[in-house]
């Protein structure tokens, strides 16, 4: 989430009850998770395992319950609660503010842009011109829709991220970790019915112009899709993993979190894709492999009957 203006540390530190580590002259520029921060950036840690992760991260400042070595250039702000002091930020700067309008006063609609009976445009959300939008979508606040994109009915943009902190010495183990990013849609984009696509956690949610989408499709939180890709059917990515430009997946594949698959990759249906996956390549099964490597995989394993039969005289 970027800040409406640079946040003195000072100012931050206050609002949190935080002590500063540092340089307590410089500005905060916005908030992030460690998947999507950038410099000028505020993220927050609270287990050792991921301490030195966010130090040499490009976050500027690092939100830390106990003191550690940093560059000289970076801040800490020491409080006992990072993740209590996350959700104080953005509480702070992005408050929940529900609207009661199906069109929100804050929203900017473009021209030629047709918002059919039964849809929500939340607040501050931009449309852009020669849009469709179908019955019953619901697009949440400070999403950005671009020129000549169709979603088709009962879609979702920019519901909460499926993100949360987990402590086993609390009776509720998993809490919410408040959702302030965005859902960014480029131009010509077509989204099918029923699909959901999550904001980012505090960063965007970015899916590339030209792309088209399928009925029953989900993009989990911070992933960004390139330009010009193809989801069929029942698709369903996790969060913060990047699809470069042409990638086609088929029905039904599963994409696992913090992952790429490069450009012009070729999933087929009801694949599972675990890691990492080359561009203009073809990818089937599960966990994926070359699709003509698996395809001789399966040819081997229907024989097994008869290369038993023959070993064995049964």
């Amino acid at each position: 989430m970027r800040f409406e203006r640079p946040v003195p540390l000072t100012e931050i530190a206050s609002l949190i009850g935080a002590t500063i580590i540092g340089n307590k002259n410089s500005a905060a520029t916005g908030i992030n998770e460690i998947h999507k921060v950038e410099e000028g950036d505020l993220v927050f840690v609270d287990h050792p395992k991921y301490y030195q992760k966010c130090i040499d991260s490009a976050a500027t400042f690092i939100i830390i319950n106990q003191p550690t070595d940093f560059p000289s250039h970076k801040a800490l702000l020491l409080v006992e609660q990072p993740f209590e002091a996350y959700q104080k930020i953005v509480q702070h700067f992005r408050p929940f503010m529900p609207s009661m309008k199906n069109v929100s006063d804050s929203a900017i609609i473009g021209e030629q842009t047709v918002i059919m009976p039964g849809a929500y445009v939340g607040n501050h959300v931009t449309i852009g011109n020669n849009c469709i939008i179908y019955p019953n979508v619901v697009i949440m606040d400070h999403c950005i829709i671009g020129d000549n994109c169709i979603i088709q009915a009962g879609t979702i943009i920019g519901s909460d991220a499926f993100y949360y902190n987990k402590k086993t010495n609390r009776p509720v183990h998993y809490k919410k970790m408040l959702s302030c990013g965005r859902v960014v849609i480029e131009n010509d984009v077509e989204i099918g019915a029923g699909c959901t696509i999550d904001r980012g956690v505090s960063g965007d949610t970015l899916i590339g112009a030209g792309t088209k989408m399928d009925n029953l499709v989900h993009i989990g939180h911070d992933t960004v899709v390139g330009k010009n890709c193809l989801f069929a059917a029942q698709v369903g990515i996790a969060g913060a993993t990047t699809l470069e430009d042409n990638v086609i997946l088929w029905g039904q594949v599963g994409v696992s979190k913090t992952l790429t698959i490069g450009a012009g990759a070729e999933v087929y249906a009801q694949s599972g894709v675990p890691a990492s996956l080359d561009g203009g390549k073809k990818y089937f099964g599960s966990p994926v492999q070359e699709a003509a490597v698996k395809m001789k995989e399966i040819v081997w394993i229907k024989r097994i009957p008869e290369l038993w039969k023959k070993v064995t005289g049964e």
